[in-house]
């Protein structure tokens, strides 16, 4: 099963009104279609260190390094897992498997000016570290202003 979810993340990275009412769709559709909603799987943290960086935390609990497939081409980030066939072993007789590693796969529009600077793994949450680079185009800028009235 695959899931693929798709959003913009700039420049509306502080709108916590959006993520929140888009929880709240999700959860009510879920409820009325007995689907998964897409919140519940993978869920994400993201962070504003300061102007131009921030972190992305994305929950894949029992992930590895090796399940995990980090891409970005054309301002799109792409997040794969797809969990090794030796952890899905059918012939165990599971009591309750309410952690989900089935292959996923998560993409955020993240624009052109963006960079990955790093990614890792500790503890089931993949932390991708972004930098946001203002183009010089699109900095402001402060212009200096000349007094007239003084006279040499």
């Amino acid at each position: 099963m695959s899931n693929i979810r798709s959003f913009s993340l700039f420049p509306t990275l502080s709108d916590n009104l959006l993520s929140n009412r888009f929880d709240q769709i999700d959860r009510l559709f879920s409820q009325l279609t007995g689907n998964r909603p897409l919140t519940s799987e993978h869920p994400y943290n993201l962070k504003q260190i300061d102007d131009t960086h921030y972190q992305l935390t994305v929950s894949v609990p029992g992930y590895k390094e090796d399940d995990l497939t980090v891409s970005m081409k054309g301002g799109k980030l792409c997040i794969q897992g797809e969990q090794s066939t030796e952890l899905n072993n059918d012939s165990e007789k599971w009591i309750h498997k309410g952690i989900t590693q089935n292959t996923f796969s998560l993409e955020f529009n993240l624009g052109k000016n963006v960079k990955i600077e790093s990614a890792e793994l500790s503890g089931g949450l993949l932390a991708l570290d972004i930098e946001y680079e203002i183009p010089e185009e699109e900095k402001t800028q402060v212009i200096a202003i000349e007094n007239k009235d003084i006279k040499s």
